[in-house]
This record gives structure tokens, C-alpha cells and sequence, in this order.
């Protein structure tokens, strides 16, 4: 419940001025905050924060609980003495005006292994200590993910499900395997983990000691070639192969005669329910430590989510289907105090999607810049906000 009148930007790390291809966690993240901070700004929002894929949307995360490692603030890395003076040249193609997101990824990852390789040389007792912390802490998902991601860039990111069939499967002895021969990318990317949050954590409480607070952003689905659906298939509406049997979109709507076709897979409630949601409150746990209010994208899915046939070009095919409802956010309540949640309720908005968000007191939202037309009773402009809004 939102008590009181603030005001906030909403503004992604990589549209921060950088010198390596985009903005980052570093010194310019820290300068936004102290502008927040004199422009009387109460909130920085982000976009999701996860890993990208081949696609670069966040929406699209390769983990709903790694951060994106494209955002380390490589000055920091050097600060600590894992990189020289050399690598901190930036590449001349690097633009100020748009991202070359191949440039600047291969710009960024060559500087995050040479790092790695000087970090495990280095014999820091310290920093070694509260990185093998790190891994210990976040284990339930880091070892699958960086597993995965060694994975995905050994076999060129092709569907894991085409990967061999032991690998695809988890099959046991595959994965013991995996772990012996492919250590040392494995710890590359548990290393970058920690490195992400590391950072992050360190500027979250910068912004949280000068009055400012983040809101983070939880989509509400996953990407199929993701950590997550190759080590949860159970959770996910899959064939034996592995194969989405249904996916993700909306249906038609004033934006799109043909709604829209995102792709992703779908859960399988169901099986969500048998282990009291342990997967989405292991992952909201993680969005409430590392933000101070969380945006859950698409919030109407939780009510009734539009299910489209896999297969289908577009998504005008496809049906409602109910979604976990009220037992879900119940879960929720009972692992936490409080739910620092905002439900992104932009659209067609069903009652049993605001009885929904009411029940819990969830805030809503509002575009500033949907506002200004000619109509007067139009819910976009300020003075029309309803509380907890």
C-alpha cells in the first residue's frame, strides 16, 4: 500500500552515458542517483535486470534470477586489480548516440574472462571467501545457471532440447561430467554473479542512504531457452521432447489486429500448486532483497492468461485461461511480511483483475503520458489517480 504522493524516473542502466558500448553500474549510476536525489526524485525504476539472450530484451531473460553481466561496472574491476589500464580503452566503434549491442557485448565479455582468469590467480583470502559465500547463499539457482550457460555457448544457443539428450535431460551422470570437465567456464559465470550483485547491491544501498528506492521489474514469464525451463521442465506446459505445447500473447486489441505472439512458455500451474509455489516465492524473495518495490509485468496473467497453440503465426488462435489467482499472492503472503508489489494493470482490465489487485492491495499503475487529451475524465491525468495508485 502506497501512503503518500512521490515521484520517480524510470530509466534502464544501459541508457546511462558510458564509455563501453552503454551505460552500467558504475560511477554514472551513482551520478543518477544524486540527481534523483536533488531533482526531489523519491524512485528510480529499471527495466528487468536479467541476463539477455540472442534477442537482447530483458524481457527475455536466460534466468529469472542471474543479473546481466553486460552491466558490471568494468572500472570497478579494475579498481581491484583484475584488469589494466589497457582494457579500458574503449573500442572506437563504440557510438554515444545508440547501442551496438554485438559490439559491446564482445567488447565487455573478452574484459569480464580476462578478469575472471586474474581473480581465481589472485589468492585474495578475502574476496575469495565472500565468493564462495556468494555461491554457497545462491546455489539453488546459480549452479543451474551458470551450468547453462556454459551449455548454450558450447552448442551456439541452439533450444537446449536439441543439446544431447543426456545434457538435455540432467541426466545424472551428464551433468557430474559437465561439472569436472567445464569448471573453469562454470566459475566464470558463478564469478560474474557475483561481480553483478556484488554492484548492485553496493549502489542499491548508495541510492537507499540518500532517500531514493528502486523498483525492479519481474516479468511474468520466462524465455524457453533459459535456465529455468531447462532445469524446472515440470513447472512448464512441455512435450516429452521439451518442446512448448502452448505459449504465451494476448489477443487482438486496439495495438494489434492480430494480438500478440511472445512466445514464451507457459506454466503449468498446476504442478505450481502442488509445491505451494515454491519457485515463485524463491523468486520474489530474490526481486524483495535486491529491490525496494517490485513491478510484476502482465499482473492480468495472474487472473486469466491468453494460451496460444505453439505452432500459430499469430496469436488470434489462442484462448483465456485461468490463472492461479488468489492462492498464489496468499502463498505470497504467508512467506512474507509484506508485499513491496506494484501490478502493471495497463490494458483491458477485467474485474477479476482489479477484485484481484484490490484483495491485496496491490498498487496499480498509471501512464503520465496517456494523460493529456481533451477529455477530462481521463484516468491517466494526475488529479483523476485513485489511493495506492
Amino acid at each position: 500500500m502506497i501512503n503518500e504522493r512521490t515521484s520517480g524516473v524510470l530509466l534502464h542502466p544501459t541508457s546511462l552515458p558510458g564509455q563501453f558500448g552503454a551505460g552500467d553500474l558504475g560511477a554514472n549510476a551513482y551520478h543518477f542517483v544524486d540527481w534523483l536525489l536533488g531533482a526531489g526524485q523519491t524512485y528510480w525504476q529499471v527495466l528487468p535486470l536479467g541476463e539477455i539472450g540472442p534477442g537482447n530484451s530483458p524481457y527475455m531473460s536466460s534466468s529469472a534470477f542471474a543479473g546481466n553481466v553486460l552491466l558490471i561496472d568494468l572500472d570497478d574491476l579494475a579498481h581491484q586489480g583484475w584488469l589494466g589500464a589497457e582494457d579500458l580503452i574503449p573500442d572506437p566503434g563504440f557510438s554515444h548516440n545508440k547501442v551496438d549491442y554485438a559490439l559491446q557485448g564482445t567488447f565487455r565479455m573478452a574484459r569480464l574472462r580476462r578478469a575472471a582468469e586474474r581473480f581465481f590467480s589472485s589468492n585474495n583470502e578475502t574476496l575469495l571467501s565472500a565468493y564462495n559465500v556468494f555461491c554457497i547463499a545462491e546455489h539453488a539457482w546459480l549452479d543451474d545457471y551458470a551450468r547453462f550457460m556454459t551449455l548454450a555457448e558450447q552448442h551456439g544457443w541452439c533450444h537446449w532440447n536439441e543439446w544431447p539428450s543426456a545434457l538435455a535431460n540432467r541426466e545424472a551422470h551428464a551433468l557430474m561430467q559437465l561439472d569436472a570437465e567445464c569448471a573453469g567456464q562454470i566459475n566464470f559465470w558463478k564469478f560474474c554473479q557475483w561481480c553483478f550483485f556484488r554492484q548492485w547491491m553496493q549502489l542499491k544501498h548508495y541510492a537507499n542512504e540518500r532517500g531514493v528506492k528502486l523498483i525492479g521489474d519481474v516479468p511474468i514469464f520466462v524465455a524457453y531457452q533459459s535456465a529455468d525451463v531447462w532445469s524446472h521442465r515440470e513447472l512448464f506446459e512441455l512435450d516429452e521432447s521439451g518442446t512448448s505445447t502452448v505459449v504465451a500473447g494476448v489477443p487482438p486489441d486496439y495495438f494489434s489486429e492480430t494480438g500478440q505472439l511472445w512466445g514464451n512458455p507457459l506454466y503449468r500451474w498446476d504442478e505450481h500448486e502442488k509445491t505451494a509455489y515454491a519457485w515463485w516465492i524463491k523468486r520474489m524473495q530474490h526481486a524483495f532483497v535486491h529491490f525496494d518495490w517490485v513491478r510484476v509485468d502482465h499482473f492480468r496473467g495472474f487472473a486469466a492468461y491468453w494460451e496460444v497453440p505453439a505452432g500459430e503465426l499469430t496469436a488470434i488462435n489462442g484462448r483465456w485461461m485461468p490463472g492461479p489467482g488468489a492462492k498464489l499472492f496468499e502463498a505470497f503472503e504467508n512467506a512474507f511480511v509484506e508485499l513491496p508489489i506494484i501490478a502493471e494493470d495497463l490494458g483491458v482490465i477485467t474485474p477479476d483483475v482489479a477484485e484481484l489487485r484490490d484483495k491485496f492491495k496491490l498498487p496499480g499503475m498509471r501512464i503520465l503520458q496517456f494523460a493529456f487529451a481533451e477529455d477530462k475524465t481521463n484516468l491517466f491525468l494526475p488529479h483523476n489517480y485513485i489511493p495506492n495508485t
